[in-house]
């Protein structure tokens, strides 16, 4: 075993990162989300770079594995599940047959509850939350690999594709201002379908996005619908999609898909749960596109047979990382059926992962979401800059970005001077900040 591979030291790194009031289903973001970064350092003095979840159910998960990563070698990531397994405070994986928002209160690293508070990203199991430490980690692991070997992450996992990744448009209903905290940007407000083409002819004009993504399940379904239908004047022949995280019904799903049926690239999660969105497959014609139910390998064998999604949004962060992603990728090719890719608030550690997993996925033919534009700070050294909507695969080696020290501890020292309240994602309660009798609504919503 080469000894500069060894492993000697790992840190973590939890921060908060400011985050505007972009509104969901569930309420708004809070003024800062929390993250975590991961480092691996090797006995060659290599550092590599992770990027996870921040909330305390994360890092709870993350310490214990920390201990016994150090020794082992940065190749050995096949090795990280069951060590996380096997270092797991929790009593083991559990599921949830309701896939839906709920009212019920953020569960424990060993239970599972409704969507994730933090991504609204399908039910949360323990293995998830496993699975999405683990994936920071592998990252790390790749990272370092890739650096000591002097080669980039794709060449890891056997090549890229592409040299370019093309990313959509993330667009959302949200406030000027954060009630309590004031302004974080100069984007103003979005609340009516004038204000998302606004927000549109802005990405488009700083970043070049071809296509665009609409955050619903916000306001009823026929104010999304005309937002839909604005964009598509505003922006004619471009792919649209429309998100509202299962909250509608199947009979006004149906109604919604009849309407748009001629201007929507797909229609994600309009409904909650498998057999919701297999009823409505089989009543439209518009393609319908999941990251929330189809989070898990488990669950792939009942909704391709239901043929309840034509498009899995894949996800290296809750899939387990870059190498479960791929195997993912060879799933959806055998049985037909698309793939794109999922995001979350995320710094440009997360956002170098995505790109160089997605380099390297031959069926990916949708653009990527990503939220990063809207992110106005991060922890490494350059910005990843987009043109035409898309980002150059870095030749690198590891992941091609360097960690910004500085403004680590500067956000670290805003998690340590947090109070406790934002160190969990909770857009619920940041609701509640404006509207005191606000709770998470029940599924279907409309």
């Amino acid at each position: 075993m080469d000894a500069k591979l060894i492993v000697d030291e790992v840190r973590l790194t939890p921060i908060l990162i400011s985050d505007p009031p972009l509104l969901n289903v569930q309420g708004v973001h809070q003024p800062y989300t929390p993250r975590l970064v991961v480092e691996v350092i090797t006995r060659g003095g290599v550092s590599g770079l992770g990027e996870t979840y921040g909330d305390g159910v994360y890092l709870d998960l993350a310490r214990p594995l920390t201990e016994t990563l150090r020794g082992r070698s940065v190749t050995d990531v096949n090795d990280l599940f069951a060590l996380a397994e096997a270092t797991d405070p929790t009593t083991g994986p559990t599921t949830d047959p309701a896939p839906g928002p709920t009212t019920d209160p953020a569960p424990g690293p060993g239970e599972a509850s409704g969507v994730d508070a933090g991504g609204l990203r399908g039910v949360r199991t323990a293995d998830k939350l496993r699975l999405s430490v683990v994936s920071a980690f592998e990252t790390a692991c790749l990272d370092a690999l890739g650096k000591t070997l002097g080669l980039p992450v794709h060449a890891l996992l056997g090549g890229k594709v592409r040299d370019t990744v093309e990313y959509s448009a993330y667009l959302f209903y949200r406030w000027a201002t954060h009630p309590a905290t004031g302004p974080v940007d100069d984007w103003g407000a979005a609340l009516d379908p004038a204000g998302i083409v606004a927000q549109a002819r802005r990405f488009d004009r700083a970043y070049g996005f071809r296509s665009f993504k609409l955050k619903g399940g916000v306001f009823p379904p026929e104010q999304e619908i005309a937002a839909i239908r604005a964009l598509a004047e505003a922006f004619p022949g471009r792919p649209l999609r429309l998100d509202p995280n299962g909250a509608w019904s199947v009979e006004t799903s149906l109604a919604v898909a009849r309407e748009l049926k001629d201007v929507l690239e797909y229609l994600e999660d309009p409904a909650s749960g498998t057999d919701a969105m297999a009823e409505i497959a089989a009543g439209t014609e518009v393609p319908l596109a999941t990251n929330m139910c189809v989070t898990t390998f488990e669950e792939v064998p009942e909704a391709f047979a239901k043929g309840a999604v034509e498009i899995v949004l894949c996800d290296h962060h809750y899939w387990g990382g870059l190498g479960r992603t791929r195997e993912l990728a060879a799933l959806c090719r055998t049985y037909g059926v698309g793939l794109s890719m999922h995001s979350n608030t995320h710094l440009g550690i997360s956002l170098a992962a995505m790109t160089q997993v997605a380099a390297t996925l031959p069926e990916l033919h949708h653009a990527c979401d990503t939220h990063y534009p809207w992110q106005s700070e991060d922890v490494v050294t350059t910005r990843p800059v987009f043109r035409a909507g898309r980002l150059t695969v870095s030749d690198a080696p590891g992941l091609g970005v360097e960690l910004d020290r500085a403004a680590l501890a500067a956000l670290h020292r805003r998690w340590l001077d947090d109070d406790g309240s934002l160190r969990d994602r909770d857009d619920a309660a940041a609701m509640r900040v404006a509207d005191p009798e606000w709770h998470t609504p029940k599924v279907p919503r409309w």
